[in-house]
């Protein structure tokens, strides 16, 4: 079995942590901090299904997961598969990504760690692609 590897970045945001919450899961919002990507989830509980579409680099994607657990403004973890991942949607090319909140202060710190990255310099990309989430986010929260 080959090594797999985590990324993991997070950020405080100065906000009530339903606002936050929200901007996690409401596609209007979604589509403000995920380049773009248009968000659609079958069912906001356990094996509801997340649908991802957009357009990147002039190449349309369709991206998707399952919801594994879900706690109301504290926790959600999917399971994620990218179609520009050039890999077979098989359940080893699936990562596992986790966004928590909890309270810090007059804020919220939002954690967000994705797990089964193929190589180092994948999850170091996740890892920047995290954090240019993150500052969406934080800046979409706090004004």
């Amino acid at each position: 079995m080959s090594e797999k590897f985590t990324a993991k970045s997070e950020i405080i945001i100065r906000a009530p942590q339903d606002k936050v919450w929200k901007i996690l899961t409401d596609p209007d919002l979604v589509k403000q901090w995920l380049f773009g990507t248009e968000m659609s989830v079958s069912a906001w509980q356990v094996g509801g299904q997340i649908r991802y579409r957009g357009v990147w680099q002039d190449k349309s994607y369709e991206d998707k997961g399952e919801i594994l657990e879900l706690i109301p403004e504290q926790k959600l973890v999917s399971t994620y598969y990218s179609s520009m991942s050039g890999k077979p949607d098989a359940p080893e090319n699936y990562s596992r990504v986790t966004y928590e909140l909890s309270p810090a202060g007059d804020g919220v710190q939002l954690t967000i760690t994705q797990e089964n990255n193929p190589t180092a310099e994948s999850a170091q990309h996740s890892e920047n692609n995290w954090q240019t989430v993150l500052q969406s986010v934080k800046q979409l929260a706090e004004k």
